[in-house]
């Protein structure tokens, strides 16, 4: 389960792009009539004069589950778990509408609220986006839904501006780091991708506090491209990759060292002194067998001499 949280000026835009659609039905409404369109709009609008200073008064959520989790999702699960939801955002004493859109794969629902309260007092929007991550990896845990792992199922077609350039970077970031064993190489990859790095020092040191990633105009903590491109994370990554580096290193070298010896024990058992021994050997297994000049037996001379008066037809 993710979340999307926006604020917005105009309730008419708003209301009219989340129902002006086939795939749109209302699962809950608080405060307003549902009659039709006008009414909603009619009724939002009411509220926010009670505040009129407060120019964005529109707040507006997206909250989207995987396609595994469709079958947990009935309309009045739905439901729940959108208030569930606004409780744990304190977005409460107010009026909203919830909608739920299937023109989409995976299930999604959009909130509409009116951030001038019931009190005419603002809802603050205030470390929203930070609130909202919490509130939804709790509620996922809390009720098993589907959590994916990395970025692997995010739609690159559909992301624009800010999110398709982090994307850009959580891809370009996750294959430099597998490989990289130290930062220059980092760098070195990423510049090749047109992607930066910049550090931030602790107060008066030299001392590595945190990195963020730029691109196209844009600048990211590296937490903010992914909880794993943390500086502390990705110099652990780059540590590791060099270890690896020497120990195959190593091995390489342990195990030339071992073959030159083997090479040099058979050269040695097999009578060669050089790279020609086993040519040296090749000839000796090839060598005709030594003729053997010593006398033949009397038996044997008589018994051979009667074999081969046989074989010419002489009986004796």
């Amino acid at each position: 389960m993710i979340g999307k949280v926006m604020t917005g000026k105009s309730f008419g835009g708003c209301i009219r792009y989340n129902l002006e659609r086939e795939q749109a039905t209302i699962l809950h409404a608080e405060g307003i009539r549902t009659g039709s369109v006008q009414d909603i709009i009619h009724d939002f609008n009411m509220q926010r004069k009670m505040n009129s200073d407060l120019g964005k008064a529109v707040g507006h959520i997206v909250l989207s589950w995987s396609k595994h989790d469709r079958d947990k999702l009935t309309p009045q699960a739905m439901t729940e778990r959108a208030k569930e939801y606004l409780q744990k955002m304190k977005i409460t004493g107010t009026q909203f509408l919830v909608i739920r859109h299937t023109d989409r794969e995976h299930p999604h629902l959009h909130i509409v609220y009116n951030r001038v309260n019931n009190d005419a007092k603002t809802i603050s929007d205030q470390y929203q986006r930070k609130r909202n991550a919490e509130v939804c990896n709790q509620l996922t845990k809390k009720h098993s839904y589907y959590l994916a792992t990395g970025k692997t199922e995010v739609k690159q077609e559909r992301l624009t501006g800010a999110d398709k350039v982090k994307y850009e970077l959580y891809a370009a970031i996750k294959q430099a780091a597998g490989k990289a064993t130290s930062w220059q190489e980092l760098e070195g990859w990423l510049k090749e991708k047109d992607i930066g790095i910049q550090y931030k020092y602790k107060s008066g040191t030299n001392e590595i506090q945190g990195v963020s990633f730029s691109k196209d105009g844009n600048q990211f903590k590296g937490s903010e491209v992914d909880r794993g491109m943390s500086y502390s994370k990705l110099n652990q990554q780059i540590e590791q990759n060099g270890q690896q580096e020497q120990h195959i290193h190593r091995d390489v070298h342990h195990h030339t060292e071992e073959h030159e010896e083997t090479e040099t024990r058979w050269l040695q058992h097999s009578g060669g002194r050089n790279t020609n021994g086993a040519v040296d050997l090749l000839s000796g297994m090839l060598a005709p067998a030594p003729v053997d000049n010593s006398p033949i037996p009397d038996f044997l001379k008589k018994k051979k001499k009667k074999t081969h008066e046989q074989s010419r037809g002489i009986t004796r």
